[in-house]
């Protein structure tokens, strides 16, 4: 299979297999008025099996939704159909309306207005916690 290169844009790459219709979703990349390509379960000598996703234009990537998702993606930006920059993600400290609350109890399920808001209690085992009720966020 072929997939041809892009002039100027973005490259998701190093997207655990799999993770790709996630990310493809999360950032609401459906919305775009450009081409954007998933390719999934490429050969990676790194990782076995990875997903990519290719944007053929430029656009504000959220960072914490990537790292929330899959803290290994690499962002490359490509300008002339070079690569421009790269940037590793990271897991977030915080998380703002990525996820939400499971806990009926939690205020943010009485009060719609309330921001979901989640902090990393456990780097190691990538835990995030409610910030009102401390609820264990569970990831897909």
């Amino acid at each position: 299979m072929n997939i041809d290169s892009i002039k100027n844009g973005i490259v998701l790459d190093h997207i655990t297999a799999g993770r790709g219709m996630d990310i493809y979703k999360s950032l609401e990349l459906d919305q775009l008025d450009c081409s954007v390509a998933i390719i999934k379960n490429v050969k990676s000598s790194k990782m076995g099996k990875k997903d990519i996703i290719k944007i053929s234009d430029n656009f504000e990537v959220n960072f914490d939704v990537l790292g929330y998702i899959d803290p290994e993606i690499t962002v490359c930006v490509i300008e002339n159909g070079k690569v421009e920059s790269k940037h590793k993600v990271e897991l977030p400290k915080m998380i703002k309306n990525i996820a939400k609350c499971k806990n009926p109890r939690c205020i943010t399920s009485v009060e719609q207005e309330i921001d979901h808001i989640f902090k990393l209690t456990d780097r190691e085992n990538q835990v995030y916690r409610c910030i009102y009720c401390e609820s264990k966020l569970k990831k897909n």
